[in-house]
């Protein structure tokens, strides 16, 4: 589905991103992974002898999003696809208990690195008439308690993503994004140790999915490659729930 495309992807190291990469690959792409860290040795074996590229990059440095952007073009000639995947969740916390350094972190992780890729990588789009997608989540359309910062971030990344496909659409670019619920992945472990509950909120995370426990990251690999592939071709400015029908309605937990 995606042959002979390439795909540059933020967060790419782990979790959800590290399995679009994969899925990406499967699917014929090419994948520049952009990520604050280098791969793991078990990471980095898996893409030996391959094309695909990985550079480290601190994507709230608008100087390194730009060398990054270079590098990529200079290896490869061309962009089709930008991936915004990267993303920080903590702190858990309300509004008043947020620091301005972790109100500024989740800020410009979040939502001012999809302006530096997009600002280094639109020519590139224009010129492929490719797409952008943005990695959102369940809680920007319907909330979270006790994760106002974060929430914040994700319901602006679906604002952005329905203002960027109107502004791009007349250079034949699509802007999507994706939304997921409750995926096992490290962040979300990372945020689940930060709950009051830690004994009960695996067990509440399962059932919160009417589809069933909460799946690993391909299970959101599989949509980004349609929303990224010409399957999709007439589809923009959409933030697809892939959430096992967890905002569908009130439900039993106990």
């Amino acid at each position: 589905m995606l042959e002979n495309k390439f795909v540059v992807l933020t967060g790419g190291g782990d979790g959800i991103g590290w399995e679009c990469a994969k899925a990406y690959i499967k699917a014929g792409a090419t994948v520049c992974i952009i990520d604050k860290n280098p791969l793991s040795e078990e990471k980095q074996n898996e893409l030996i002898n391959t094309k695909n590229l990985v550079l480290t990059c601190n994507l709230t440095d608008e100087v390194q999003v730009s060398n990054a952007f270079n590098a990529i073009i200079k290896k490869y000639g061309r962009i089709d696809a930008i991936h915004n995947n990267a993303a920080v969740a903590h702190p858990s916390k309300t509004l008043d208990q947020t620091s301005n350094t972790e109100w500024d972190l989740l800020m410009d992780v979040n939502l001012k690195s999809i302006l530096y890729t997009t600002r280094y990588g639109i020519a590139h789009l224009k010129k492929s008439q490719g797409c952008i997608l943005n990695t959102s989540s369940m809680v920007g359309s319907i909330g979270q308690d006790n994760h106002a910062v974060y929430v914040a971030t994700k319901g602006a990344i679906n604002a952005l993503t329905k203002a960027m496909a109107l502004d791009y659409a007349p250079f034949k670019i699509r802007v999507n994004a994706v939304s997921p619920a409750a995926i096992n992945t490290p962040t979300l472990q990372a945020w689940s140790e930060e709950q009051p509950n830690q004994n009960e909120i695996e067990t509440y995370l399962n059932k919160l999915q009417p589809l069933g426990n909460m799946p690993a990251g391909d299970v959101i690999a599989d949509a980004c490659v349609f929303l990224l592939s010409n399957a999709a071709r007439f589809i923009t400015g959409t933030v697809l729930p892939v959430s096992g029908g967890a905002e569908l309605g009130y439900r039993t937990l106990i």
